[in-house]
């Protein structure tokens, strides 16, 4: 069966073949039928992207032109980690495709990422330059960022989480599981975890893109993929500068990416490596008090992996990140007074290695797997006094003074089968880590699906995971904040439940969750205190609720109409803390109401619109600054955002035209730092065949 997509003209293009019995992504091939088409945002697949050296459902388009609809057989989903059939699954992924990505008025993952269901974003700097990410009102250091499955996650702190060293070319699509995960990836999946995914399009191409806007906004990037002999390459690099659309917010980032796919009889190997630099003013970023501040990062990250698919299948692996930062209270020591001695210097470097495997036996399915992570840091404040100084790389003069290291040990275990229509999964993750003692301990989880009738799957969970404290929570001290180096880790019992509903032209799904959390990290402060404090509060209960519906309009009218895609998605949280009065700076300004609805529509020939339009209700409160001096505590604004692009689409061509908050709204994600009005961009995207 093949539908065509609508936009005002006849050209249509095939974008999805048979799988075979090939272990595509998550996913292979089985018997039954399952149509697949063009993805709104934020398309929901119910499966867990546990076992996450394997990507997810949506393969990538080989063009710019619309998707056809194809039939293709019933996939495999590795919902823990071991593959299961798409219909046992019993947990919730959001994926966003390539296509939705090529559609969105966005250029980077932090900007999309804000419209996805129960996703918190709260941008310091936008368009890339430096956001924190939150699910289901955890705090930003709580969720875990992989690309292609490799952990990305920062030691030093998870503002720099998202310092990827990837260009928004490059990616494929962007799976998002909402809930804990700490028995699938480890410590820092304690909330959630988002996967980047790249290296799928399997036909040779090369794209370049090139746009502009308002505040001297200048933007460019290419891409290719190409074979050589037996190994599939991704190469991309891209390059974006501004003035700021606000004081000292001007930035420049440079990205460069590699990755290669070495196919074999048995398996394939994987090799990626990538490059990011930006430096950024950083206006009230850290405190109003001095608005004049500037960050420099560079990052670079690189991996292998293998995956062998014999009767037992294993899938080693080994990577390493560095991550260095230069931050600067007084930009270039303007205005600097005489206690300012020098700026804060920063160089993190994590390694690691984890082996993976599941085997298919009578009683079920059997997974195991280990995982060995350090992680390292040299500062001038952060860690432990240093005995002998050593010399800050790139940096004239500079040397490090401090340091810290800490090591990490887990080891998994796990269950799966299928009894009629009940699936179940249970398996445990036993940590040991370097800096807690010798004792280890145990996160075990259960997943659990029942299957009442074809369209409709009943669902729970639970699961308990935690964290580790970053460096900065133990030793970051200044006049205004001071970290504690007695921290214990966060540990949480997470529960779910929910139902899920799919026909040919409606996907669905309604949940509630409860997460007791306990000894959770926040700054803190008193009312009547300047003074920040890292501290363990006792008990934080999160509790919510979130409904999501996908709606294909060709399917249900049965031809194509001016609508070509509707998602709606509603979150909404509470939260409890037994930790007495304080006033938090991250943890408890969660989102109360977040409405999120994405709409695709036709104008005339070759030419579309895409909207993405969220209200946000955050809860907490952050004190004032007047430019001289902190005032009241005020509560934050409900905002709705709206970002829309029109794209003129033709053969290997896309013309756009897109606005971020396109209602010119004055509002603040965190704290003083004032987000931008509406801020207008145009551009060409071209993609030519190889």
């Amino acid at each position: 069966m093949i539908q065509k997509s609508f936009l005002c003209r006849q050209k249509t293009a095939i974008t999805f073949k048979k799988w075979g019995r090939k272990g595509y992504s998550i996913f292979s091939s089985m018997h039954k039928v399952v149509r697949i088409g063009t993805l709104s945002v934020s398309y929901l697949i119910f499966a867990t992207p546990a076992n996450a050296e394997r990507p997810m459902l949506v393969a990538s388009n080989d063009t710019i032109e619309p998707t056809e609809q194809v039939d293709m057989e019933e996939v495999i989903v590795t919902a823990q980690r071991v593959p299961v059939t798409f219909s046992e699954a019993a947990r919730i992924v959001q994926v966003i495709s390539k296509e939705e990505l090529a559609s969105a008025p966005v250029h980077d993952l932090q900007d999309l990422l804000k419209f996805a269901s129960n996703v918190d974003v709260r941008q310091r700097g936008n368009n890339g330059v430096q956001s924190d990410i939150s699910i289901r009102g955890s705090s930003f250091d709580q969720v875990l960022i992989l690309l292609n499955g490799i952990p990305l996650n920062d030691p030093q702190t998870g503002h720099h989480n998202l310092n990827l060293p990837v260009s928004f070319d490059a990616i494929d699509r962007i799976e998002i599981l909402e809930g804990p995960a700490s028995r699938l990836y480890g410590p820092n999946a304690f909330s959630g975890a988002i996967n980047i995914i790249t290296g799928k399009n399997v036909n040779p191409n090369i794209t370049g893109r090139i746009s502009g806007g308002q505040y001297g906004y200048f933007d460019a990037g290419t891409s290719a993929v190409f074979r050589t002999g037996k190994l599939h390459n991704t190469i991309s690099a891209d390059y974006k500068m501004a003035d700021g659309a606000l004081p000292n917010t001007d930035f420049k980032i440079g990205n460069a990416f590699y990755q290669g796919i070495l196919s074999y009889p048995t398996g394939k190997m994987e090799f990626q490596g990538g490059y990011t630099d930006r430096g950024f003013g950083a206006n009230d970023f850290y405190t109003p008090a001095y608005p004049n501040q500037y960050e420099r990062i560079k990052t670079a990250f690189a991996s292998v992996k293998a995956i062998d698919q014999g009767t037992i299948h294993f899938s080693p692996s080994f990577y390493w990140r560095r991550n260095q930062d230069r931050f600067e209270l007084f930009r270039d020591n303007i205005g600097a007074p005489s206690w300012y001695k020098m700026h804060n210097y920063h160089l993190t470097d994590t390694y690691g290695t984890n082996l993976s495997g599941w085997v298919n036996t009578a009683i079920g399915k059997l997974a195991f797997g280990t995982d060995f992570r350090s992680e390292n840091i040299w500062s001038t404040v952060l860690g432990k006094t240093m005995n002998i100084p050593t010399n800050a790389p790139g940096e004239s003069g500079i040397q490090f003074n401090h340091s810290d290291s800490r090591s990490d040990l887990s080891l998994f275990g796990e269950y799966s089968n299928h009894f009629g229509t009940v699936d179940v999964s249970m398996g445990l993750m036993a940590n040991w880590n370097s800096a807690l003692g010798r004792n280890w301990k145990i996160y075990p989880g259960l997943d659990l699906g029942w299957q009442i009738s074809e369209p409709l799957k009943f669902y729970a969970s639970v699961n308990k995971s935690l964290r580790m404290p970053t460096f900065t929570d133990l030793y970051y001290n200044s006049a205004t904040n001071i970290g504690n180096a007695d921290l214990l880790s966060e540990e949480a019992v997470s529960v779910e439940m929910g139902l899920k509903y799919g026909n040919d032209w409606l996907t669905s799904h309604f949940a509630v969750f409860d997460r007791w959390g306990k000894n959770m990290i926040d700054w803190v402060r008193q009312p009547n205190e300047t003074i920040w404090y890292a501290k363990n509060l006792t008990n934080l209960n999160t509790k919510g609720l979130e409904f999501s519906v996908s709606i294909n309009p060709s399917k249900l009218f049965a031809r194509d109409i001016f609508i070509q895609s509707l998602d709606l998605s509603y979150g909404y949280l509470t939260e409890d803390k037994e930790s007495g009065a304080y006033i938090s700076k991250y943890l408890l300004d969660y989102l109360k109401h977040k409405i999120d609805i994405r709409l695709t529509h036709g104008i005339c020939r070759n030419l579309s619109a895409s909207w993405l339009i969220s209200y946000q209700d955050r809860n907490g409160t952050y004190t004032l600054w007047d430019g001289n001096k902190y005032g009241n505590e005020v509560d934050y604004t409900p905002i709705w955002l709206v970002d829309t692009r029109i794209n003129w689409v033709k053969n290997s061509v896309n013309l756009f035209i897109e606005a971020s908050n396109l209602l010119n709204k004055t509002y603040f994600d965190y704290g003083n730092v004032e987000q931008p009005g509406i801020w207008a961009k145009a551009g060409i995207v071209v993609k030519l065949g190889l």
